[in-house]
């Protein structure tokens, strides 16, 4: 039987009376790597960070090894630091060095000393290619950098899995290949990833699963086989030739 981390049920989210997520049914296993796709504004973001905590389901359930992480009493940082997010926007400290970037919520959150932090901290940042950078701070280095920083920096947390929100959609296309190369070398080793993109490639050759998305529903899921070469869904075919058309 697989080992489910994440399951999702009848979630919904409203903004006012905006129904932005309507009725999300969805799981995530050990090892998963699932891509949501859609056109912007289909609510793939706000789902990110429904899963994430950083916003409030207004109904519905998300079950992280069974028990109920939007009811009272559960802690969102703890919960953070075992189900990470990388953002579109780096999210970086910006008066802290690459190194302290990815020390501080190993030090706040897991308790880890500052030996520790850094010692895992270099580990992450030299295997996404950043140890030269160590000592700079963000505004000096680019964004492509900054990426593979904020992805060494959840990394640091040792979660078991994490969420990717458009995590190339702010960089400029040269820079683009640097970090995906890195979550292509995540999926291979296992790591378990949910990940929003508009990268078709990445979608269709990385992904176990792929999940379209549009006006806050999920039309269709499946293989990448599935969903590239056998849609069913008008919406999903129509989404699907706009995108080749690009």
């Amino acid at each position: 039987m697989a080992d489910t981390i994440l399951e999702v049920s009848h979630l919904s989210k409203f903004f006012g009376n905006n129904e932005v997520l309507k009725d999300i049914d969805f799981s995530v296993n050990k090892g998963d790597v699932i891509s949501i796709i859609g056109a912007s504004g289909s609510g793939k973001s706000t789902l990110l960070r429904c899963i994430n905590m950083l916003e409030t389901p207004t109904s519905g359930s998300i079950l992280f090894h069974g028990k109920d992480i939007t009811e009272k009493g559960v802690n969102p940082s703890e919960f953070r630091s075992k189900v990470g997010m990388v953002f579109q926007s780096f999210n970086l400290f910006n008066n802290m060095t690459v190194l302290k970037n990815c020390m501080i919520s190993q030090m706040k959150v897991l308790k880890r000393s500052k030996e520790e932090a850094e010692k895992n901290a270099l580990k992450y940042l030299d295997k996404v290619g950043m140890i030269p950078y160590i000592k700079a701070r963000p505004s000096q280095i680019s964004g492509g950098q900054k990426q593979r920083v904020a992805i060494a920096r959840a990394l640091a947390m040792d979660p078991e899995a994490l969420l990717f929100d458009e995590p190339t959609s702010a960089l400029d296309p040269e820079m683009v290949g640097e970090v995906l190369d890195v979550m292509v070398s995540l999926a291979k080793e296992g790591m378990t990833m949910l990940v929003v993109t508009h990268e078709m490639g990445f979608a269709k050759n990385v992904s176990n699963r792929v999940v379209f998305m549009s006006d806050g529903v999920i039309c269709e899921q499946g293989s990448p086989e599935d969903i590239f070469e056998h849609a069913q869904n008008e919406r999903t075919k129509e989404f699907l030739r706009d995108r080749n058309k690009e």
